[in-house]
């Protein structure tokens, strides 16, 4: 009685494909710690972004405001007879707004560099390309 057994040392079909279903769900698992350590950083660059901002912003508008009164009582001082109060301050007032747009205007346009399109478009392409592969 002699019995005819195959010892293969290759792998059967389903331990081939369930390997492959492990290795996709690991790589997917990667790509997912990726996206969430990339997007952390983000938020942790615009939270610091942010309070910078703020802090700088405060600094400015107490200097501001004490170097508009002093440069209002200065251009009412050395204009006296031709330049009224009210035009000092119209003039120092319109020179400080002028400045805070500018400097309004440059920190949105920081806060829209910082975005994590480049890790979506990367974690799509990577899960377009593992369930349509060419």
């Amino acid at each position: 009685m002699a019995t005819n057994l195959q010892t293969s040392s290759e792998p059967s079909l389903t331990s081939t494909v369930s390997g492959i279903i492990n290795d996709f769900q690991e790589l997917v698992k990667q790509q997912l710690a990726l996206f969430k350590a990339e997007v952390a950083a983000d938020l942790r660059k615009t939270r610091e972004a942010s309070v910078s901002l703020v802090c700088g912003a405060v600094c400015l508008g107490i200097g501001a405001i004490l170097l508009c009164l002093m440069l209002v009582h200065l251009l009412a001082w050395a204009f006296d007879p031709h330049l009224p109060l009210w035009g000092s301050y119209l003039i120092v007032g319109g020179v400080i707004a002028a400045i805070g747009g500018g400097l309004t205007y440059n920190a949105w346009t920081q806060f829209h560099g910082v975005t994590a399109e480049q890790s979506v478009k990367a974690l799509e392409e990577n899960l377009e390309w593992k369930t349509k592969p060419h």
